[in-house]
């Protein structure tokens, strides 16, 4: 089915709920996401809320737009499992810079060994105050289409949903010399203010060299009598010998390569006591 996640950990969320509804569920779930039916919608300690706009259905009674509160418990992760995963995380660099930019790597379940996100149906437990009773309903398939969004703009939620706060984390991996050396230098430091005498910079004195109105303007070192010749060419008509010697455009009967030195050979002569 179409994904509306932008980012992996989004995706696999939607993943996780089309293994634990039907197809038809999820078609008018996803009609719900992104919309204004959803409000208040909350993201932490393990649980999702949120209040879901519902439609008038005369079958079950329903004579007004009712208001359903939805609420989805994701089952948290044991201490246990916890600590052995920030132990591994403290010790790559990648994860941890990764985390820091507000980005979770692909591979990041495999090497800390837990599932952040859901895999099974035990994963989640679901509760809707609408009279459907056929399981997960279409106003919990759209709360968690749009936690899907939350998701892709904060991955971090995914350590909160498995019990685990952003804040805990962040101590958890500070603790390891490692994350001291990466954290530390995005803690802000107090400067303490100096007090200062003036805004502006204040000019220093110095004592200026005894010079004459000659040195002044002609300077103390004595002008070039005449200017450096320059260099010789070390390329020495590469594109004109490049032709040859009857060249296509060349119709006289001497060779063009050695007119062309007789033509540089004199002008070279004439202009060069030219300043």
């Amino acid at each position: 089915m179409r994904k509306t996640a932008k980012t992996w950990w989004g995706n696999r969320w939607i993943e996780a709920l089309e293994m634990a509804t039907e197809p038809g569920r999820l078609k008018r779930g996803r009609t719900y996401a992104n919309s204004s039916r959803i409000r208040n919608l909350e993201m932490n300690q393990g649980t999702i809320r949120a209040q879901v706009r519902g439609n008038k259905n005369a079958y079950f009674g329903v004579d007004q737009e009712p208001t359903y509160q939805v609420m989805i418990v994701v089952r948290p992760l044991s201490s246990e499992q916890w600590k052995n995963a920030i132990a591994k995380l403290s010790s790559n660099a990648s994860f941890v810079s990764r985390l820091l930019l507000n980005e979770v790597p692909d591979n990041l379940e495999e090497k800390l060994g837990i599932n952040l996100l859901p895999r099974v149906q035990t994963d989640l437990q679901t509760v809707c105050s609408c009279p459907d009773w056929g399981g997960l309903c279409k106003h919990i398939a759209g709360v968690c289409y749009q936690a899907a969004t939350e998701l892709d703009q904060d991955p971090l939620l995914l350590f909160e949903l498995r019990g685990l706060s952003r804040e805990q984390l962040f101590s958890e991996v500070a603790k390891s010399p490692l994350g001291q050396a990466l954290t530390n230098p995005l803690e802000s430091q107090a400067i303490a203010p100096t007090a200062s005498d003036s805004y502006y910079t204040q000019p220093e004195l110095r004592d200026l060299p005894n010079l004459t109105p000659q040195t002044f303007w002609q300077g103390s070192k004595p002008s070039p009598s005449s200017p450096p010749q320059p260099a010789q060419s070390a390329i020495a008509g590469i594109l004109i010998k490049k032709q040859g010697d009857f060249p296509a455009f060349w119709q006289r009967e001497n060779s063009f390569i050695e007119a062309m030195e007789e033509l540089y050979e004199r002008v070279k002569t004439k202009n060069r006591d030219v300043l």
